[in-house]
């Protein structure tokens, strides 16, 4: 854009003009974004950091299927030999509280089915004690899940 000056003062013989320039008024963005894909590279790698769970190693089975319902999972793991402690979905519950800890599940749901994950390593009669305390607590029906076999 052009300059546009003023005629010279008569008293001191200087141009006073006004001066039309261009700024910039724009927001510069790129800062802005390499800060962040800086944060979202953290979030993506520091996210499956964050997952917590239990480790359970299924036993393996030929018919399998997988399972859509959305029933609270019990975990039995290795650990239960020494410490008496189940998994209800997320959340350890030891072995003794685990009849009172399905009876407030289950009186509000319809369906009163749970499934229960063993470690492969774990005895029957663990899990039968971990079913008798489930069957004590109003669970219904009590499904074992195992992992479906790697295809050869």
């Amino acid at each position: 854009m052009p300059k546009i000056s003023a005629p010279p003062d008569a008293n001191t013989g200087r141009r006073r003009g006004r001066r039309v320039t261009s700024s910039l008024s724009e927001i510069n963005v790129v800062p802005l974004v390499d800060v962040m894909l800086v944060l979202l590279i953290i979030f993506m790698v520091a996210a499956p950091m964050m997952q917590k769970g239990i480790e359970v190693k299924l036993p393996v089975s030929r018919r399998a299927d997988k399972l859509t319902s959305v029933r609270p999972y019990i975990s039995v793991p290795m650990s239960y030999r020494t410490d008496r402690r189940v998994w209800i979905d997320d959340e350890p519950i030891r072995a003794e509280v685990l009849a009172e800890r399905m009876r407030q599940m289950m009186e509000m749901r319809t369906d009163k089915d749970v499934f229960l994950r063993g470690d492969a390593g774990v005895t029957l009669q663990e899990l039968y004690e971990v079913i008798d305390h489930l069957k004590a607590g109003g669970v219904q029906n009590v499904g074992v899940t195992a992992q479906p076999r790697a295809a050869r």
